[in-house]
């Protein structure tokens, strides 16, 4: 009996030892990383031939010295960025130009399949350099959007940092499925709430089964009228009250989440704003009020331009031609929103358009209308990192942040295209993409 038990008391000392020495043994070495030049996301002008170590999945020195025998990654040619955020994407949605496009997937695709191509889509756009994303509803797939996210952070498949929305809401009648005999039961791309008490419900609802964001639609019907000064402006129909958003919005803000809102036009917005929404989805047009007061509560501004683009002539052909007008109306939007000062954060809106088109077509978009290079490269890094709460992780190239890491062959300072180029991607010290 004695024997038995000093050897279980051996067993129970010497099996932690064994475990830690392997565990030791068993730990990889530093990375280094050469880059030929690097816009750091903090500095004020890119450093050259900066050699950086990477320790498990954070950076742990910039500039390091090489052991001569150590690893190194040779990307003295390239320019090394932080890992790109996209702030607004559905990796469940494959493309959204008509509603006969939407009805398909509703309809005709089940949830099960849908998440099937979005972990598809999630490898996309971990390989097109976007590290980090905030995936802004399911557009009828459920709370599919947290398994994703979860199979990502398992490993189970490759894919961004996620940050999740699950089920939108809308009130009755102003989101797709419509049009079907009031006899034919169809599917809602959201959930459907109306009333103070069913949003406050749909918010713990939402948390309760893995929402990050809280999204709510707050407009629709979209037509082009004057303001006072003969000025072109964007015109809507509202969605939810002002009383039901608050209630919304107070419910995600006692539970400490945040609220995202569509509001492409002028009631949908400052019906937003006035109820305290954190931000502003597409905003084609914003009134000067409102953006100054997006400006003074720290209200950020997510334009989506590529999407607008992209769906114009297909909805104008199916009979929406105001889409044709609402590109310039966002143009003017977005300068006036930079001069207002509000806080202009890098999204897209992949999803609304086919995954295979690369989101960091918008760029070029947000350069053509107004940023510099430095500004468009710095809404989809430090900006896009403080909207998700997470700049203390990543957005940024520095020491004791996630080893999140992409390259270009070229200057993105000088030629903003080239980031539809990224061939090498990081993310936590793990290479993804490397040709």
């Amino acid at each position: 009996m004695r024997t038995v038990v000093g050897f279980i008391c051996l067993l129970s000392v010497t099996v932690p030892i064994a475990s830690a020495q392997s565990k030791a043994a068993s730990a990889a070495p530093p990375v280094f990383i050469h880059c030929g030049t690097l816009i750091d996301g903090k500095s004020e002008q890119p450093r050259k031939n900066v050699f950086f170590e990477i320790d498990g999945d954070r950076i742990a020195a910039i500039p390091a010295a090489v052991p001569g025998t150590a690893k190194v990654i040779d990307l003295s040619n390239e320019t090394c960025l932080p890992g790109l955020i996209d702030t607004h994407t559905h990796v469940l949605l494959n493309g959204d130009i008509t509603s006969e496009d939407y009805d398909f997937q509703l309809l005709k695709q089940s949830s099960e399949y849908r998440t099937i191509l979005a972990t598809v889509n999630a490898r996309r756009a971990l390989e097109y350099g976007f590290t980090t994303i905030r995936d802004l509803e399911t557009e009828g797939a459920g709370y599919a959007d947290v398994d994703v996210k979860k199979a990502i952070n398992n490993g189970v498949v490759p894919g961004p940092r996620m940050q999740v929305a699950t089920r939108a809401m809308d009130v009755t009648g102003a989101y797709p499925l419509l049009g079907y005999a009031p006899n034919v039961p169809v599917p809602h791309g959201v959930q459907v709430v109306d009333g103070r008490e069913e949003g406050r419900k749909a918010v713990r609802e939402e948390i309760m089964y893995g929402a990050d964001w809280i999204k709510v639609y707050s407009d629709h019907g979209y037509f082009v009228s004057k303001d006072a000064s003969g000025r072109d402006i964007l015109d809507d129909i509202p969605t939810f009250t002002v009383e039901e958003m608050r209630a919304i919005v107070d419910e995600a803000h006692r539970q400490r989440h945040k609220v995202a809102s569509h509001a492409v036009a002028l009631n949908g917005v400052h019906t937003s704003i006035e109820a305290g929404v954190d931000t502003i989805e597409h905003g084609d047009y914003i009134s000067d009020e409102d953006l100054k007061t997006m400006a003074a509560r720290g209200v950020y501004y997510v334009p989506t331009i590529y999407v607008g683009v992209y769906v114009a002539q297909g909805r104008a052909n199916e009979g929406a031609p105001v889409w044709l007008q609402m590109t310039k109306i966002h143009e003017d939007t977005f300068h006036r929103a930079m001069k207002a000062g509000v806080k202009i954060a890098f999204g897209t809106d992949a999803g609304g358009f086919d995954w295979k088109e690369n989101p960091a077509q918008e760029f070029k978009y947000m350069v053509d209308w107004g940023m510099t290079p430095a500004e468009a490269i710095r809404a989809a890094t430090v900006t896009a990192s403080e909207l998700l709460g997470m700049q203390d992780k990543i957005g940024t190239m520095e020491v004791g942040k996630f080893a999140d890491i992409v390259a270009v062959p070229g200057d993105p300072l000088r030629d903003i295209t080239v980031l539809q180029k990224v061939d090498f991607v990081m993310k936590g010290g793990v290479v993804e993409k490397r040709r």
